[in-house]
């Protein structure tokens, strides 16, 4: 949020230097990230004066350009070629010289000497636009003939350099998104730093309601009390919409707003002024003169502002009046009842909403507005009625216009400030420190919450209504102290601390840590990403449909409005970041849970036992596994680096025994496998990642995905033994068979039935080269492999061997169908 530093000193007079008052702010808790000094008009208008045309005729060589000799009060008159429509002689504008400097958006320019059609040039006459105060491009600025030549354009338009605090503001602190409310934070800290601080706020008693025309005034009728906790209104008839006047124009241009109109200016310098949202009608639009806040049908078509088309729900506050709805309540504006510059009678809104409904209403359109940012939060219902009268009375200022009829306020139930019990005991022991009791109530006093008594124990207290956050005996303690000040609370030299000795260890946790350093070393670069997708990435997918998606109520956004099923997209939305970034060669792993309904207990009672949560790792590799190496030519990953990554987490973790079949999950591309133990149970899936779903994610690369179950995996883990074993003394045999095998085969099956061959002697096996082309079979392939014996009692004879082989190669015959090249 932007706070304005000339504008804080409206409503308090202070000598802090711009720099001093972001310490102040962050040091009561209102963080202040960066301190801009800025103009409300970019470049403050610098080197631009304002001139007198004396002279204005047709150029010879063009039909629409003029060239004319303009005094600007010091030196000759400048001869300028202008291509304005309305320039004429005697008018009074506004120049910029040779030299003088104007901005496009972020981009600035030199006025240069030129020549035009064969004419010098000496400068420019300006538009609204180009200098930066309007829009306009229709002609050059004609100012009032009283004007004198000569004055800077700065100082004409009275454009003063100003600084801009950018706070953030924590959710609690609703209080403090308005220049008043800072100044009234900021106030209470100077008060305790023993500087003089009066907080001036803005006065209304100049209001006056016009009973002679009641009758004239808009009624008001709340439906939805439970929604709307006070709404207020008052009508201002004979009013004029037209421009702003500049000293308003320059208070939201500071902030980062554009200026619209004088109506729609006074909402939203009165929104910032004091944190009040409040909206304007077109009182002639309000059928049947009467406002009324209720719900539509679901269903209902309603038309905003943006000329966007939605779709109301039931559960959307709607300010309607006699037939139609006019505008979401505390969210966004109708397009048919704003004010226009046609607008002559207006109706001020100006109320206190719900919290949960504004939320809902806004996430569930994707609409994030000033009003909706404070609706949101809770605001203070004893506001609403002040706020109106001085937004009503700027209006009738600037705009003229009269009060038709008294204020139409509807306050159900009136919200009264929150008592508080408060221990200076406790006190002293959550600050760590002993405040004196004067500076207590010193501090309470600035903070506007009331003393109702007080004992040698503590006070009661009132705390005003604004501070929504502010409900316990603790939320009070924590005000004084960013008050009293953080800094102040002194360090002792006796640190008092409850220390633990863990005698039992986390398995998961240790394994897990175990698994992460393994990929570190392997160059894996651990990633953690939101548990939020979209629901669209899981349509049509077999493995994950949409149907078991766990859906957000009211997400923040159609990005992220369902808990993720598996860890791939949020992989794959990393890798698509960093290919924007120009880093292909990638490798990424992330643990993190994964969530999907039960559909076995979809009628349960309990909740928790409707949904699913499976802790998993996920791995993710893509680009080249080698490049730019002298001594290696370029060489992508494959299916085959990330199997390997993934049996050394298994070997890791003791898990030896694995097979692998083929899987018809479309998350995957053809040719993926899922990894399962000899007991059939599922430990993980791998392959290369569906080209779909690299479309969908902007991904144009290949990318390898594993995911591993890692409940299952430290099940499997547990059965693991470790044993130790003396070093073989007698030598290993390796013996090579070179087979012709049906393509469907699989070395996982040639490794499997050797083993069902041979379990006391086979030590391991290896396949060397594949093969598949010229002389041979249609439908064959070769796999050259090497098998590995040794007795760890004595050296194996030939006869031995042979024999071994002769069983392996039959096994292999019969239920395999291999046979010997």
């Amino acid at each position: 949020m932007n706070i304005s530093y000339n504008w804080l000193k409206a409503y308090l007079a202070f000598d802090l230097q711009p720099s001093e008052v972001a310490a102040a702010l962050t040091s009561i808790g209102l963080e202040t990230g960066k301190t801009e000094e800025v103009q409300p008009v970019r470049g403050g208008l610098a080197g631009l004066v304002t001139g007198e045309v004396l002279t204005c005729a047709a150029h010879p060589n063009s039909d629409h350009l003029h060239i004319t000799t303009v005094s600007i009060g010091t030196g000759e008159p400048l001869q300028i070629v202008c291509g304005a429509p309305n320039v004429a002689a005697g008018q009074k504008v506004i120049v910029a010289p040779v030299g003088a400097v104007l901005w496009q958006r972020d981009e600035k320019f030199v006025i240069k000497r030129s020549r035009i059609r064969g004419e010098e040039s000496q400068g420019m006459i300006c538009a609204e636009d180009e200098i930066g105060i309007g829009t306009d491009h229709s002609g050059i600025i004609v100012l009032p003939p009283d004007t004198e030549a000569g004055i800077p354009a700065g100082e004409y338009y009275r454009i003063e350099s100003d600084w801009v605090f950018e706070v953030d503001v924590t959710p609690n602190r609703v209080d403090a998104t308005s220049h008043y409310g800072v100044a009234r934070d900021l106030a209470a800290y100077l008060k305790q730093s023993g500087r003089q601080a009066e907080l001036r706020r803005p006065p209304v008693e100049a209001f006056a309601e016009d009973g002679a025309t009641a009758a004239d005034a808009i009624a008001v009728e709340v439906v939805d009390k439970d929604a709307c906790l006070r709404y207020s209104g008052v009508t201002i008839r004979g009013a004029e919409v037209k421009e702003s006047p500049d000293w308003l124009k320059n208070r939201l241009r500071t902030v980062g707003l554009r200026p619209i109109n004088n109506v729609v200016d006074i909402t939203n310098f009165v929104l910032h002024e004091l944190g009040q949202p409040l909206h304007a009608f077109d009182a002639s639009r309000i059928k049947g003169g009467k406002v009324v806040v209720r719900t539509m049908p679901e269903g209902t078509k309603f038309v905003t502002l943006d000329g966007v088309e939605r779709t109301l729900s039931a559960h959307d506050l709607m300010i309607c009046d006699a037939a139609d709805a006019m505008c979401i309540g505390g969210v966004f504006g109708g397009l048919e009842s704003g004010v226009t510059e046609q607008t002559t009678d207006i109706f001020l809104e100006s109320a206190c909403f719900h919290p949960s409904w504004i939320r809902k209403t806004a996430r569930r359109f994707g609409l994030n507005t000033d009003a909706s940012f404070r609706f949101e939060r809770g605001l203070d219902p004893n506001q609403t009625v002040y706020a109106l009268k001085r937004a009503a009375l700027l209006v009738c200022e600037i705009a003229g216009g009269r009060i038709a009829g008294t204020i139409q306020d509807v306050y159900p139930e009136e919200v009264k400030p929150y008592p508080v019990d408060l221990s200076y005991r406790k006190i002293n022991a959550l600050t760590g420190t002993e405040i004196p009791p004067d500076t207590v109530k010193s501090i309470l006093a600035s903070l506007e919450m009331q003393i109702v008594s007080e004992s040698a124990e503590g006070l009661s207290i009132l705390v005003p209504v604004y501070r929504i956050d502010v409900r316990r005996d603790v939320d009070v303690i924590e005000d004084i102290l960013r008050i009293y000040g953080y800094n102040r609370i002194a360090f002792k030299d006796r640190l008092q601390s409850t220390l633990s000795y863990r005698t039992a260890t986390d398995r998961s946790y240790s394994l897990e840590n175990l698994i992460s350093e393994q990929l570190c070393g392997a160059g894996f670069h651990e990633t953690i990403n939101n548990s939020l997708v979209p629901l669209a990435h899981y349509d049509g997918l077999t493995a994950f449909p949409v149907e078991k998606a766990v859906r957000i109520e009211n997400p923040l956004s159609a990005d992220l409005n369902c808990m993720r099923q598996t860890l791939l997209f949020g992989g794959l939305q990393s890798i698509e970041h960093n290919l924007k970034h120009r880093n292909k060669n990638l490798r990424f792993f992330e643990f993190g849970s994964c969530y999907a309904l039960n559909p076995d207990e979809a009628e349960a009672d309990d909740p928790l036992k409707r949904y699913t949560e499976e802790y998993r790792l996920g791995l993710w590799m893509c680009g080249n596994r080698v490049e730019n190496n002298w001594a290696h030519p370029n060489e992508a990953t494959s299916a085959y680096e990330l199997k390997a990554h993934v049996q050394h987490i298994l070997s890791r973790l003791g898990i030896r025994k694995t097979t692998c079949v083929k899987t018809t999950d479309n998350l995957f591309a053809d040719g993926s496998i899922v990894l399962r133990t000899p007991a059939g149970k599922t430990l993980g899936a791998l392959g290369a990642v569906h080209p779909g779903l690299l479309k969908m994610t902007d991904v144009d690369i290949e990318v390898y995905y594993a995911e591993l179950n890692w409940k299952t995996l430290l099940h499997e883990a547990r059965k693991n033994k470790t044993v130790a074993t003396e070093i073989a003394r007698f030598p290993e045999v390796k013996r090579d068979l070179a087979l012709l095998v049906d393509k469907a085969i699989l070395f996982e099956d040639i490794e499997r039935i050797t083993f069902e061959c041979e379990r006391k002697l086979l030590k391991r096996i290896t396949l060397f080269d594949v093969y598949e082309g010229r002389n041979l079979p249609q439908g064959k392939k070769s796999y050259a492999v090497s098998f590995y014996l040794q007795d760890e009692s004595r050296t194996l004879e030939e006869k031995q061997i042979d024999a071994i082989m002769h069983k392996i190669r039959k096994g292999l015959e019969e239920k395999a169908g291999a046979s010997l090249r």
